[in-house]
């Protein structure tokens, strides 16, 4: 059995957020020990495994929610899993695709400064009037 801190350091996920998830109720409440240590096992220990590489893709905790469902029946079809992890693949795209224009304004503004002094600086002129942007970002 595992404290919540050798839990933590096992599996990266900090002490806060794991409590955090018991709250959630991705991870079901543990035993106690004599102290009022929580206590954690293997299976908790894959579990919050998992959830932390769910969360490093960027999915959302009612997602994680949905699959945890659906790990524990691994007899249902994966259509659903597929369907999520689809959806996931295209706000990470759509998100790609806004930072990739954020890069690009930001490169236009900061090659546009060309002033010594910040009264003549393209980039806080930019800033402070949305119209010399390019594109809408």
């Amino acid at each position: 059995m595992l404290s919540i801190g050798d839990l933590s350091r096992r599996t990266g996920v900090k002490v806060p957020t794991i409590r955090y998830y018991e709250q959630m109720g991705l991870i079901a409440p543990t035993e106690r020990s004599e102290g009022n240590q929580r206590r954690y096992g293997s299976h908790e220990r894959e579990r919050l495994s998992f959830i932390k590489h769910a969360r490093d893709l960027g999915l959302k905790i009612e997602a994680i929610r949905e699959l945890l469902d659906l790990s524990a029946h691994p007899e249902r079809p994966c259509h659903e899993a597929d369907r999520i992890a689809a959806e996931q693949l295209i706000a990470v795209r759509a998100r790609i695709e806004n930072l990739k224009r954020l890069e690009h304004e930001l490169e236009r503004i900061t090659s546009h400064c060309h002033g010594d002094q910040v009264r003549d600086c393209y980039v806080i002129r930019a800033l402070a009037n949305h119209d010399l942007c390019e594109t809408e970002h």
